[in-house]
């Protein structure tokens, strides 16, 4: 791997408040690269003050952003959308840096923030209310308006989709936002916001507010000025501030775990079906909540679909993300212990390892957080690994043998996010698709994130949906008005 250390574009490290870069009232953050264990940089941190700081600020600015001439905040929204493109590379990089995800992969993040902002832009132009048949001389209408100041909470794992895909449709729609953003990747976050003041985005229409965690989420969950609350992350931090935003009502949008089934019929393209998985699966390394965790595939087939599977995956490579490798590192050691705990779970009752199933931490791995591309077969659900999210790069194989069977335990999990199903039955598709327990469903694909579709879950995986105009309308209050004529 190469040495990249010195290779960081320069970046702000201050908080971002009303306009203005700000020092922090607490100890600065070092951001490390996963790859090497090398310090990136120091970041400003707050806490309650600065975040009461910003939500003011928000607040402020919210009358005068919500006003705004509707094709003024569209052009401003599109020339956000512009600066990303032309900063593509610098942003990738940053992304990379701090996160460790392969470079073409961060490009690719940053292209979805392209699409989301434009997409988002001309939605503001689309939030179309209603008009009810009435009595004579009477009116009703219904109107949809901005709910007011958003609080923003977003992840490590996609650090700057998950800011322009909350912050996209809620200043479209004429909120302002709070954000915080993971500790762990800051970077993106404020480059981002570097281009938001670059394109003219008033004072305190977004303001970014770096720090720990339970002080910044306890300020805006208990602020009865911040209206709504969007947050992405583990379901037990989702459960959290659901309860702490019970005193003040506010709305909420949660994008919580998922534990992906992905369902091999016996009429499915072998070749095809082990491409999209290994692309989806290795996809940042398996540090996504839509990763596909458990793999079932109906017993005819297990054979040669398991053979396949193991070539592709020998081919996936692993290391520093700027080297053209497949996978990155893990985000930190807490990741891989996770892993190997799951792992000698499984082996421990009975999974047989076909690939892979350890650290790498010789030579160039030594300093970074790395895993070797795992193959678990025999899983059960007596494993742990059968019912806990896996965040990292390891298939466990499970064998079916009807529809109901791989029904019943597709569906045997507290999660609901995202589900995959391969066969060429179309009636068996709609059959599966119907009675599968889950937000989202690809069918022969696993493209199920776009800006136009929703996004979301049920059960523990969350509430609410992102993208597409059901997006925007979850920043919307609707107002009905009932107007008689004298």
């Amino acid at each position: 791997m190469k040495n990249i250390k010195g290779t960081l574009p320069k970046i702000q490290t201050r908080l971002y408040i009303d306009g203005k870069w700000m020092e922090g009232s607490l100890k600065p953050n070092v951001v490390l690269n996963p790859a090497t264990g090398e310090e990136l940089i120091a970041v400003e941190q707050g806490g309650a003050k600065e975040t009461e700081q910003a939500i003011a600020a928000a607040k402020k600015s919210f009358p005068l952003w919500s006003g705004m001439e509707l094709k003024e905040r569209v052009k401003i929204l599109h020339r956000i959308g512009d600066l990303i493109e032309e900063n593509i590379n610098r942003l990738a990089l940053i992304m990379t840096l701090e996160q460790g995800k392969p470079l073409a992969e961060s490009k690719v993040e940053i292209q979805t923030n392209i699409d989301n902002m434009h997409w988002n832009a001309e939605e503001a132009r689309r939030v179309y209310g209603e008009t009810i048949p009435a009595p004579n001389n009477y009116k009703y209408e219904v109107k949809k308006q901005p709910v007011g100041v958003v609080g923003a909470i977003t992840p490590w794992n996609f650090p700057s989709n998950m800011i322009v895909r909350k912050i996209a449709p809620a200043i479209a729609a004429g909120c302002t936002v709070v954000l915080k953003p993971a500790s762990s990747t800051p970077l993106s976050a404020i480059a981002i916001f570097e281009l938001f003041k670059e394109a003219g985005l008033p004072d305190g229409v977004a303001n970014l507010v770096m720090g720990p965690a339970s002080k910044i989420g306890k300020t805006l969950t208990a602020s009865e000025d911040v209206r709504k609350l969007t947050f992405t992350g583990s379901t037990a931090v989702g459960q959290e501030l659901y309860k702490q935003s019970g005193d003040t009502l506010k709305k909420i949008s949660l994008e919580l775990g998922g534990h992906a089934p992905f369902i091999v019929f016996a009429d499915a393209p072998i070749e095809e079906t082990v491409e999209s998985l290994v692309k989806m699966k290795f996809r940042n390394n398996g540090q996504a909540c839509t990763s596909p965790n458990r793999i079932f595939v109906e017993k005819s087939i297990k054979e040669s679909f398991t053979k396949a599977l193991q070539e592709a995956v020998y081919q996936v490579t692993v290391g520093n993300g700027l080297d053209g490798v497949t996978v990155g590192p893990l985000i930190n050691e807490e990741a891989r212990k996770t892993i190997d705990e799951q792992i000698a779970d499984a082996k421990e009752k009975g999974a047989d390892v076909l690939l892979g199933g350890e650290r790498l931490t010789k030579g160039d791995y030594q300093k970074g957080f790395f895993y070797q591309p795992t193959i678990l077969d025999g899983v059960t659900n007596k494993m742990n690994i059968f019912y806990e999210e896996t965040f990292g790069p390891v298939i466990p194989l499970i064998t079916f043998k009807s529809e109901e069977q791989v029904i019943k335990m597709a569906n045997d999990s507290h999660f609901g996010l995202a589900s995959y199903l391969f066969t060429k039955d179309l009636r068996l598709a709609e059959k599966v698709s119907r009675a599968l327990q889950y937000g989202m469903v690809g069918i022969n694909n696993t493209g199920i994130s776009q800006p136009e579709a929703p996004f979301g879950g049920v059960k523990y995986s969350g509430l609410g949906r992102e993208n597409g105009h059901f997006g925007i309308e979850e920043f919307m209050e609707i107002k009905f008005v009932n107007t008689f004529y004298f």
